[in-house]
């Protein structure tokens, strides 16, 4: 395994991962992920421009809840990653606590207990919340050792991104926060 670059951060948490055309693996080929966790025992993520085949009715109505704000029910959940996919994650901003809640930092956090599910069906959920089914994660150095050959790159979270542009916009506008049109990088990478 090649070592960490020293220019690389010690941890990607709160950062965004946006697919690189190269990548071609079909879990994540132009995909956008908020890195929620990243220590040295690799990285959690979840990626944020997927739509899976589910309404959050549909997912809140299989735990017997029901929205009663039905611009809530109608809301697309995400296809979050391939770890844990029967798991729900609830990406969120807010500052109140639930009873299974990561801080990401930025004032977003990653909640997978049931209350805070209980509590959007009610009306009481944060402002701004994305619900995916799985998560993505990388083991010890590989997130690092995949940014090294080039199949991704970074960006701060930027909470427009997450909770207000279109999915199908998702992917373009995060490489147009780094000043690039993602379409246009070449296919192919190099090493000096």
């Amino acid at each position: 395994m090649s070592q960490v670059p020293a220019s690389f951060p010690s941890s990607f948490s709160n950062q965004l991962l946006i697919a690189l055309p190269a990548l071609d693996d079909p879990q994540f080929a132009r995909s956008v992920a908020l890195i929620c966790q990243h220590d040295g025992e690799g990285a959690m993520g979840v990626v944020v421009n997927r739509a899976s085949e589910y309404s959050l009715g549909e997912v809140l109505a299989q735990m017997n809840l029901e929205a009663r704000d039905p611009v809530l029910a109608n809301q697309i959940v995400l296809n979050g990653g391939p770890v844990h996919p029967e798991r729900g994650f609830v990406l969120h901003d807010g500052e109140r606590q639930w009873d299974s809640t990561l801080a990401i930092g930025g004032g977003l956090a990653l909640t997978t207990s049931r209350d805070i599910l209980e509590a959007m069906a009610e009306g009481e959920g944060p402002a701004h919340v994305v619900v995916a089914l799985g998560c993505a994660g990388w083991g010890a150095g590989q997130l690092e050792y995949e940014l090294g050959e080039n199949s991704w790159l970074t960006a701060p979270a930027d909470t427009e991104l997450l909770f207000a542009l279109p999915l199908e916009q998702r992917w373009q506008a995060a490489g147009g926060r780094l000043g690039i049109d993602i379409t246009r990088v070449t296919d192919y990478s190099g090493h000096a």
